[in-house]
């Protein structure tokens, strides 16, 4: 039996590359994960969004666009469906609840987009893909929590639309480190490129400062 490297050497470790027109979604970053003693509270997320602060100061700097989503439920939560059925704690995300707003740490600017979503991917049932394509982005940034769930499924439908994918590890997070790490693996294996927010943000500088993008290339993983 080879190690898991050795197994996936060859066959899952291609790269998307960084395209032209990248864009940054911030995933999710909301008070109910960061909040000591909120039902959803973990603490990594906390550090991850203290982290995302500088990849987004100089996205901004750049020019590169910024979006933001959030959970929010009618108080009915008929928008939920099954989900909240089966994650009951996200009922209580409904207007006006305090857990339900996005934290300081990555606080939104007045330019920036908030979009409200209902499942784990940011582009089931909203204009992301169209706003995305309006922008004419080719590249997807992806930060926010929980790596494996709102971040993974965003990351597998960013592929499935098209854009080239990207993840910053320090800038994602989940409630146990064995979920985060698989699903980092996994991404970076089939989805995306995980890379360092130091890379991310030399990217952003090479490719906005000469407008040609970073080819694919082969790479073990991160």
């Amino acid at each position: 039996m080879t190690d898991r490297n050795q197994n996936y050497s060859g066959v899952f470790d291609g790269a998307v590359g960084f395209g032209q027109r990248p864009a940054v979604l911030v995933i999710d970053f909301i008070r109910a994960y960061t909040t000591p003693g909120a039902p959803l509270y973990a603490p990594d997320v906390v550090t991850a969004s203290e982290a995302t602060a500088p990849l987004l100061d100089e996205a901004r700097r750049l020019g590169v666009p910024v979006i933001y989503t959030k959970v929010l439920y009618h108080p009915t939560h008929l928008d939920g469906g099954l989900f909240v059925r089966k994650i009951p704690v996200l009922q209580t995300l409904v207007p006006g609840e305090p857990l339900a707003e996005i934290v300081d740490a990555v606080a939104p600017h007045p330019e920036d987009l908030v979009l409200v979503k209902n499942y784990a991917s940011a582009f089931f049932g909203t204009s992301l893909s169209a706003t995305l394509t309006a922008m004419g982005i080719d590249t997807l940034i992806l930060t926010g929590c929980s790596t494996s769930g709102c971040v993974r499924a965003t990351a597998v439908d960013g592929l499935q639309h098209g854009y080239r994918v990207v993840v910053p590890r320090e800038c994602v997070a989940d409630r146990h480190p064995d979920p985060h790490e698989a699903n980092l693996f996994d991404i970076n294996a089939k989805y995306g490129d995980v890379i360092s927010i130091f890379e991310t943000i030399d990217l952003l500088n090479s490719t906005q400062g000469n407008g040609r993008a970073t080819p694919p290339t082969r790479r073990q993983d991160r």
